[in-house]
Order: C-alpha cells, then sequence, then structure tokens
C-alpha cells in the first residue's frame, strides 16, 4: 500500500521518455509527504520496471508499480492506483505531463486550510512538445482558457474545463460519488467532473499556472494525446456521456419537457442553417461586386491611358500655335 497523505496515480503505456520526467517532476516538488503508484496499463513492464529500480533508495511506499498484462484502459488504471493507497488527497499526474514545483504545496494548503472544500483546480498552460532523438523539446504553449473565473457545472456541462494535471481532490469524494467509469475509453475525467460538482463545488485556485498540460500534435500511437490522436472517439464517447446522463434524467421525470427542448432545439439548428446559406449568399454577393469594381478600375485605368496618349499631341500642336502667333 502507498503511503502519504497524497497518493499520485501516473498512468503510463511505453513512453520510458515522458515516464522519466514525469517521476523526476513529482520528486521535485517542494511538498513531500507523498506516495506514487505508476500503473503501467498494458505495456512492456521492463523499461518501467528498469526506471523503478533506479529510485530504490527511496523510502519503502514512496514509488510503487502495477502492471496490467493488457491494457484495461485510462479510467480503470486510475482506479487501480487509488485502490492501492489509503491517503487523504488524490492527484491523477499522466507521464506526459507537468507541475509547477509547488503545485502539491498550494493545493494542500488550500484543502487542509477549507474543510468543506473536496477538491481544486489550479491554472493550466498547455505545452506543445517534440520527442527528437529521446529528448522532449518544447515548441510552443498557451494558457489554458485563460479568462476562467470558477469551475462550475454549468460551464461543465458545456465543455470540460479542466484535465487530470490540474486537479487535487480529497479522497473521500469516491465514496459518495464512485469511480471513475471504466465503461468509458475516453471522457472519463470529465464524467468524473460533471459527478464532482453535482455532489460538491470546485474550488480554483488563482494563481500562476500550477499545471503543464503536455500536447504533441503531431505524434500518434503510444506518443500521441488522446484529445488529438483519437479525436473521432472523444467525439463519440462524449455524446454517450451526455445521453446516460439525459436517460437517468428522463427515468425520474419523464420525457415531456425532454421533448420540448428538443423541437426547441431542432428549430435553432434549422435557424442556424438558413443563417449559414444567408451567410455564404452574401459572402458571394460582396465577392461577385469586388470583381466588377476591379473590372470597372481596370477600364478607368486604360481609358485614361488611351485619352492621355490621344490626348498629348493635341496639347502640343496647340502649344506650337499659340507660339506662332505670337510671334
Amino acid at each position: 500500500m502507498a503511503s502519504g497523505r497524497v497518493t499520485v496515480v501516473v498512468r503510463t503505456k511505453n513512453r520510458p521518455v515522458l515516464l522519466n520526467r514525469a517521476l523526476e517532476n513529482i520528486l521535485g516538488q517542494s511538498y513531500q509527504d507523498f506516495s506514487i503508484v505508476v500503473v503501467n496499463d498494458g505495456g512492456d513492464p521492463a523499461p518501467v520496471d528498469a526506471l523503478a529500480d533506479g529510485y530504490r533508495h527511496l523510502p519503502a511506499g514512496k514509488l510503487n508499480v502495477i502492471h496490467h498484462p493488457q491494457s484495461k484502459g485510462m479510467e480503470a488504471a486510475s482506479n487501480a492506483g487509488i485502490a492501492a493507497a489509503t491517503s487523504e488527497y488524490i492527484a491523477v499526474h499522466d507521464d506526459d505531463d507537468r507541475w509547477h514545483p509547488d503545485f502539491l504545496l498550494k493545493t494542500v494548503g488550500l484543502l487542509d486550510g477549507k474543510a468543506a472544500a473536496q477538491g481544486v483546480a489550479v491554472r493550466t498552460n498547455v505545452v506543445y512538445e517534440e520527442v527528437r532523438d529521446g529528448a522532449i523539446v518544447e515548441t510552443g504553449s498557451f494558457a489554458y482558457w485563460p479568462d476562467l473565473q470558477a469551475i462550475t457545472l454549468t460551464d461543465m456541462l458545456r465543455i470540460n474545463r479542466i484535465v487530470p494535471i490540474s486537479f487535487l481532490y480529497r479522497r473521500s469524494v469516491h465514496d459518495h460519488i464512485g469511480f471513475y467509469n471504466e465503461e468509458l475509453d475516453v471522457v472519463g475525467d470529465w464524467e468524473f467532473y460533471l459527478r464532482f460538482l453535482q455532489a460538491y463545488p470546485m474550488e480554483l485556485l488563482d494563481d500562476e499556472p500550477l499545471a503543464f498540460w503536455c500536447q504533441r500534435p503531431e505524434a500518434s500511437g503510444d506518443m500521441g494525446n488522446s484529445v488529438i490522436a483519437a479525436a473521432a472517439e472523444h467525439a463519440k464517447f462524449d455524446s454517450l456521456v451526455r445521453d446516460a446522463f439525459l436517460r437517468r434524467e428522463a427515468g425520474k421525470t419523464g420525457v415531456g419537457y425532454l421533448l420540448y427542448l428538443a423541437q426547441l432545439s431542432g428549430q435553432q439548428e434549422e435557424a442556424a442553417a438558413e443563417a449559414r446559406v444567408l451567410a455564404d449568399r452574401v459572402v458571394s454577393t460582396l465577392e461577385d461586386l469586388s470583381r466588377r469594381v476591379s473590372a470597372l478600375e481596370e477600364t478607368v485605368v486604360r481609358r485614361t491611358s488611351v485619352f492621355e496618349f490621344v490626348g498629348r499631341p493635341a496639347r502640343v500642336a496647340a502649344r506650337l500655335w499659340k507660339s506662332r502667333r505670337q510671334v
């Protein structure tokens, strides 16, 4: 069993270069009352064990490894890591993401200071990177939801506002809302946050960015990010999650008002489609007018040039005639 007030669950699969950086990042935290559970979800165990052997000097229980012989999915990996711990707090730190050195110090400090708070998210930066010859090279970054002032259920219903690397929460919430949904290949974190926000408010630590969501847009396979490499799967499971919540609600209240909302939504979609057609017509008309204006400008330029050419000898002759009369 993992020890420490915080359990950091690290999900990994065939990415030793990223896992090595993640372990160094976690062990470099200014707050040290934590343990790490690495869950190797169906990847080659040898590189993971080799990395773990390099940390044998750590206290017992500081670094723990679980191997899944076959992949069970990201959410099953999270649940396996949580089940291996009895800590007060949980954080999911995927092998390709990073924390600011004070992430745990500040998030644990906030939850320790607010007994009613059950979870806290931090401001996050998206970091673009590439792996070149075994080295991780950063290629760009930007703030993720920089204008976010609070994390609310209203916003979360529309779109996910945080990612696992951004969040620390009390392990006891699982006793109330359950664990991660292992039936979801992707978007399991978002579905968990929806259940979390139905039960509890979510704190936002309005500080400098303390989490870094690292993405490799050009990578695929094990080195890719699911949100990019599996975009179609995200769209599919987003719809399935929404449908599951809707069916539960319909089972409680019936589908009467849902039928009305569906009709209203359909009317809005039709109006939006008509607006797009009208906008396309306006753009086409403006482009046609622009072409006509350009053609007229060319005609005016040509005619002006001809008048100048024809008129120049006449002007010269007029000057000569005027000069002759003066003589």
